[in-house]
């Protein structure tokens, strides 16, 4: 199994960097990698993704694929799951918590299957860790734009 672990912190409440994450219908405006979401925020239900692929080369492509929300909790943690049988499996999620005046951001995956089994370390620090960040980048972005 591999893990992909980013962080940030972003000069905001917790409960304003949720309220970014969670708002699905608007990933398309901010969000490196998660192109579009149909879904709620809601622990147990489905929601369909479209995101980049970036097992692909040079990441092009994409991803369509329904993931569960396995976790939802306002203010300190989103997180899906999805999986194509054998091939892979994976745990995306962001956990925040207060840091002084801002959030601590852990972002992460957990990846398995099948293909994952095949990347390297180093791939996955090439072609994985950079979009990890670009997101990371972004959320901050954006929530700066939404608090003005």
């Amino acid at each position: 199994m591999h893990q992909i672990r980013t962080e940030a912190i972003i000069p905001a409440a917790p409960d304003q960097v949720w309220d970014v994450l969670a708002d699905f219908a608007r990933y398309g405006e901010w969000n490196p990698l998660n192109l579009e979401v149909r879904g709620q925020a809601r622990v147990g239900t489905r929601a369909r993704m479209v995101f980049r692929n970036l097992a692909a080369a040079r990441g092009e492509g994409v991803i369509r694929q329904t993931v569960r929300i396995v976790a939802a909790e306002p203010g300190r943690e989103l997180a899906w799951s999805g999986h194509v049988p054998l091939l892979f499996a994976g745990r995306h999620g962001f956990l925040l918590s207060p840091h002084g005046e801002g959030t601590h951001v852990l972002h992460t995956e957990l990846l398995g299957g099948l293909l994952p089994m095949t990347w390297s370390r180093e791939r996955i620090a090439r072609d994985f860790t950079p979009a990890y960040e670009a997101v990371n980048v972004a959320l901050a972005a954006r929530v700066a734009e939404l608090a003005l």
